[in-house]
């Protein structure tokens, strides 16, 4: 594949690489990895560069014929118990053994849809002079806009720039919000946090528990926004759009453009999450895996970088973040699940401490809870 050599003898030739230099140069400027596109380059910096070419591990057309994501249909969630009883069925079988799901048929207007992937791209492709003024690594204010939140920590760089919004539990002032994207942000989050009170009722009883049982422990009250802008790349078999991870809140409702590369990691294959019209895409994250006692999964997933583009993405992350107070609550496995039988797999962090260990670690490919929150057997 053209471009191969060059990117493996650029790696082995480390003898003058300084890595810290670059990054920081790349940050300083401002102008994220559209910028740089932009600019004319036709090879990727060294600080994208992964150490062995990704497209060894893209695809397994086995994997593919044998394993698809599950697709819920909501439409008759409000017909009958019945019904509802078969989509909670459906849903317990999805958390517990991949972790993500679609739904089709659920609450968000497809052109409301439509409306926020159009203004996450009309924030990217503004003049770089004008979004520079929100690029900030300040993790406490509530819109911020960068490229790779562990740009300093990880190994290698992600092909991709975001914006990050705090939108609940006290959303932002609108002015706050770049006049491109602000209605549509505010629009979206009214019908996100619908959907998803609607999917804690049913993973509470998922669970067994009462419907207001996961609304009641506050897995509702966080709601943090990623809109991710993915630039057509000219070396993608080297770089990741998105490196191997799980989520770090309790649920991640994700809407997709149509040109994707979402990938999600089963039965030891990575498993391509197609474009569905119309459809969200639904994963576990880290803290619903804990307070669940490893019930419902939280999986690995990553995005492919792709030599198409823009892709666009919208992230919808059910938690807390550093500036909204209550750092003290702790979270830990519900004690209506555990028994001498299936006792507590975790300890019970704070609320500040999840959030600070999540920042400090970055994206390395491992589990939050194994790495830290891990009882000892």
């Amino acid at each position: 594949m053209a471009g191969s050599n060059n990117g493996r003898s650029r790696l082995d030739d480390s003898s003058e690489y300084d890595r810290k230099s670059e990054v920081q140069a790349f940050d300083d400027s401002k102008v994220g990895v559209k910028g740089i596109l932009d600019a004319g380059v036709t090879k990727l910096p060294r600080m994208f560069l992964h150490n062995q070419p990704v497209i060894e591990n893209k695809l397994d057309s086995d994997a593919a014929t044998k394993f698809s994501i599950p697709v819920i249909d909501f439409e008759g969630l409000r017909k009958n118990a019945a019904q509802r009883a078969d989509i909670v069925q459906e849903i317990r079988d999805a958390c517990e053994n991949w972790g993500f799901f679609q739904i089709v048929h659920h609450e968000i207007p497809s052109s409301v849809m439509e409306e926020v992937l159009e203004g996450v791209r009309h924030f990217h492709e503004q003049d770089t002079e004008v979004k520079k003024e929100f690029y900030s690594r300040d993790v406490t204010r509530k819109f911020t806009y960068n490229t790779n939140y562990d740009l300093h920590k990880a190994p290698t760089a992600n092909w991709r720039d975001t914006f990050y919004c705090v939108m609940a539990p006290n959303p932002p002032n609108p002015k706050e919000i770049p006049k491109v994207c602000r209605d549509v942000m505010f629009k979206y989050m009214e019908y996100v946090m619908k959907l998803g009170l609607t999917l804690y009722e049913l993973l509470s009883e998922a669970l067994g528990l009462e419907p207001n049982h996961l609304k009641d422990i506050e897995c509702a009250k966080g709601l943090f926004i990623a809109g991710h802008y993915y630039p057509a790349c000219p070396e993608p078999d080297f770089t990741l759009g998105l490196s191997d991870h799980t989520d770090s809140g309790f649920l991640t409702i994700l809407l997709q453009d149509q040109i994707g590369g979402l990938q999600v990691f089963h039965k030891n294959h990575w498993i391509d999450v197609p474009f569905m019209r119309g459809a969200v895409i639904v994963n576990i994250g880290d803290l619903m895996q804990l307070i669940t006692n490893d019930k419902f999964k939280s999986v690995h997933h990553r995005v492919l970088a792709k030599n198409a583009g823009p892709r666009i993405s919208v992230a919808s992350l059910f938690r807390m973040q550093f500036q909204e107070g209550s750092e003290s609550r702790l979270y830990g496995p519900i004690k209506e699940l555990l028994s001498e039988e299936n006792p507590p797999k975790y300890r019970e962090p704070s609320r500040k401490d999840y959030i600070a260990y999540l920042y400090n670690k970055g994206l390395d490919g491992t589990s939050l809870l194994s790495q830290y929150f891990k009882l000892q057997k």
